[in-house]
Order: structure tokens, then sequence, then C-alpha cells
């Protein structure tokens, strides 16, 4: 009987977890895929839908050129009349100035990705700087960290985009393998991360939150906030972002599809990263 018992209550055990585990939300585990591109057979119009793809996917330009404020709205702004309008402002120093066509734009806009705070637009520089000083951070360093021929595709992109000629060349047999060296290809079955910043450079935190010395401002600084902060209301942060905003910011800022990115492991590495950075024992 004794045994019995012990069977009984085992069983009972495992069906209310059972329960309790399909009552809470879950967090699907599907992370993005990243995109391979045979670059080097690439046409001018393939080299545009890449710089869309990138432009609204891993180059994480929604996020900010939007029509929430935090960037002009690329895709809204008349880009025939304002990128010239850029370059011949007084304020503008930069590679372009003083040229003017195709040429001129796929020079301004290399610029803006790769020295943002080289001319920043008035009204859309960090808190504090006088527009000096851009908030956004370069394409071709972490947390975005977009190739040569990427930066291409979008430069075209927009070039096209706007009414111009798309004067970026296209990718050689040369610069595919050469990416094809610099970037590892993943396997077709992607893992879970294993590093909390991995994890973050992948989702591009650094973008709007002050880590790893991005001194991004457009998020709340998280070595403050997550200090008051239990690890459930860390975990809903992350997975409901607007159900709680904080001071100072507006709601519709952080994307809403964090729990479709990431694993579920992956979710808990960034709660422990946060919990460690609000007590000081990790490295922003």
């Amino acid at each position: 009987m004794t045994l019995l018992r012990i069977t009984v209550f085992s069983l009972a055990i495992m069906f209310a977890f059972t329960i309790f585990a399909n009552i809470l939300p879950q967090v699907q585990s599907d992370p993005p895929q990243t995109e391979e591109i045979d670059e080097s057979s690439l046409d001018v119009a393939g080299q545009i839908a890449w710089g869309r793809r990138l432009f609204e996917g891993q180059g994480t330009c929604t996020l900010c050129h939007n029509n929430l404020g935090r960037a002009p709205d690329l895709l809204e702004l008349d880009l025939a009349a304002t990128l010239p309008e850029r370059i011949a402002d007084q304020r503008y120093a930069g590679a372009a100035a003083g040229l003017s066509g195709a040429a001129a734009i796929e020079i301004y806009l290399r610029e803006s990705m790769i020295d943002p705070s080289a001319f920043v637009v008035d009204g859309f520089g960090k808190k504090g700087t006088n527009d000096t000083e851009s908030p956004m951070p370069r394409v071709d360093a972490a947390p975005i960290s977009l190739s040569a021929t990427e930066t291409d595709a979008l430069i075209g992109f927009l070039q096209d985009l706007a009414g111009f000629e798309v004067t970026v060349a296209l990718p050689s047999a040369a610069d595919a393998v050469e990416s094809a060296n610099v970037e590892e290809t993943p396997s077709e079955d992607v893992w879970p991360l294993t590093s909390a910043e991995d994890i973050i450079a992948n989702l591009g935190c650094a973008g709007c939150h002050d880590l790893f010395g991005s001194g991004a401002d457009i998020g709340p600084d998280l070595a403050e906030t997550v200090q008051q902060m239990q690890r459930h209301q860390l975990r809903a942060a992350i997975i409901d972002p607007n159900a709680e905003i904080a001071d100072g910011y507006e709601a519709d800022f952080m994307p809403p599809d964090y729990a479709e990115q990431m694993w579920a492991s992956e979710l808990e590495l960034v709660v422990d990263y946060l919990i460690a950075l609000g007590a000081g024992e990790a490295v922003q």
C-alpha cells in the first residue's frame, strides 16, 4: 500500500506541474533565421530587394526610422527632395558637400551609416548634445554589424526609394568569398545562444539601451531600472514591453515580438544578465 500511495502521489505531482506549465504564457522557440545570399549572382533589382530586407530586418532600421518620431521616417519622407536638402544644409560639412546627383546621395548615405554623428538632422540628436551627436549606432559595428556588401545593398535600396540611379557596385565573386570568410554561415539547425552578451547583440538591444559602451539613450538606463524589478517583472518586460512603460518613455518603442525571436533558455540568460547588471556584477 505504501508503494501504491507513493506512486499515486508522484503521478499527481507530475500532473499538477504539467497543468501549471501549460497555464503559464509560453515563449516561442522560433529564433530568426539569418538570410543566406549568393552575392556573386545579384543583379541591381536583387540588390535593391536585399537592401529592403536588411532595412526591415537585420539592419534594425525600422526600430527608429518609423512614425514614432525617434528618427526621420525614411519610408514616408520625400527622399528625392529631402536628401539633396540635407547635403545643401549649411551645417553639413561632410564628404558630399558641394556635390549633387546620385553619386553624392551614395556618399551621403554611406557617411550617415558609418559615421552617423558627421551630420545630425535638427531635432534628432542625443539629448543634451544640441544635435551634434547622433543616437544611431554605426551599421558596420556591433550590435548591427553589416558587412560592406550589405551596407551597399542598403544604400542601393534607399537610392532607388528616392528615385535616384543606384550607383553602388554589385558584389563580385571576390566580395562574396571575402564576406563568407568574415561571417560564419549558420547551420540549418539554429540552436539557442548560450551567452547573454551574444543574445543581446543578436537582438540589437544596445541600439536603444546603453550597453557595452554603445551610449544609446533611446531606452531606459537598464543598470538603474532593473534594480527595482524582480525576475518575473524583467521576464514580462521583455515578452510584453508595452504592459508597463518606464517614466519618460513612450509605448511601442521596444519590439513586441521578442518572445517569437528567442528560445526560452535565451530569455532566462538575458534575465540573469539583467539581474547581475542591476547588482553591479555584469559588464554594461
